[in-house]
C-alpha cells in the first residue's frame, strides 16, 4: 500500500507542477476557442458606418446596453447625452480590448477581471433590460438543466475568467516575457 500511495503522490506532484503553466494556458486557449469570436462579433454590431463608426456607435449599441431607454425615446439616439455615449463606446471597446489582452496574455488579470465585470453586466442587462427571466434563458443553478445561456453558460465563462485572475497568463504570455524582462532590468 505505501509503495501505491508513493506512486501516486510521485505522479500527482508532476501533475501539479505542469498545472502551473497548463492550466493558464489551457484558460486562454479556452478563451479564444469559445469567445474571442464571441465578442468581438458582438463589438462589431455596436460599431456605426465607416471609420468613424470607431466614434459614432451604431442604432444597435444602444439597443443592446440601454434597450428601456431606447425605447423610450423612439430610437431616437440623439435624445441619449454624452453618459449614454461614453459608456456605449467603453462597452464596444471592452469587447475589442479585453479579449484581445487575454488572448495575447498581457496584462491578462487585469483583463480577465475586466471581462467578470463585462460578463455581470452583460447578465443584468439581458435580465433587466431585455427581460430574458424565462426559466430557459435564465436558467437555476442546482437545477438538472446544464444549458442556459445565462446562469449555466456564464458561471463557466467566468471560471475561466477566474482562473486567469487567479494564475495570471502562464509561461507563455506576454505578461511571462514583461515579467522576466523587469526582472532583467532591475539586476
Amino acid at each position: 500500500m505505501h509503495a501505491l500511495v508513493t506512486i501516486h503522490n510521485a505522479i500527482f506532484d508532476l501533475v501539479e507542477k505542469a498545472g502551473s503553466w497548463v492550466l493558464p494556458l489551457a484558460a486562454r486557449f479556452v478563451f479564444a476557442a469559445t469567445l474571442l469570436l464571441y465578442y468581438w462579433n458582438s463589438g462589431l454590431t455596436k460599431l456605426g458606418d465607416g471609420f468613424f463608426g470607431l466614434f459614432s456607435p451604431s442604432v444597435g449599441a444602444y439597443s443592446q446596453i440601454f434597450p428601456k431607454q431606447l425605447e423610450a425615446v423612439g430610437y431616437d439616439v440623439s435624445e441619449f447625452g454624452l453618459f449614454q455615449q461614453l459608456v456605449v463606446l467603453a462597452g464596444t471597446y471592452a469587447e475589442f480590448i479585453l479579449p484581445l489582452l487575454i488572448l495575447l496574455g498581457l496584462f491578462t488579470r487585469l483583463a480577465a477581471l475586466g471581462m467578470i465585470g463585462f460578463i455581470v453586466v452583460q447578465s443584468l442587462t439581458d435580465v433587466i433590460g431585455h427581460g430574458a427571466t424565462d426559466a430557459k434563458t435564465l436558467g437555476a443553478l442546482f437545477d438538472r438543466f446544464p444549458d442556459s445561456v445565462i446562469m449555466d453558460q456564464r458561471l463557466f465563462w467566468i471560471f475561466v475568467l477566474a482562473v486567469l485572475v487567479i494564475k495570471g497568463a502562464g509561461a507563455l504570455s506576454l505578461d511571462t516575457v514583461l515579467k522576466r524582462r523587469l526582472e532583467t532590468e532591475a539586476m
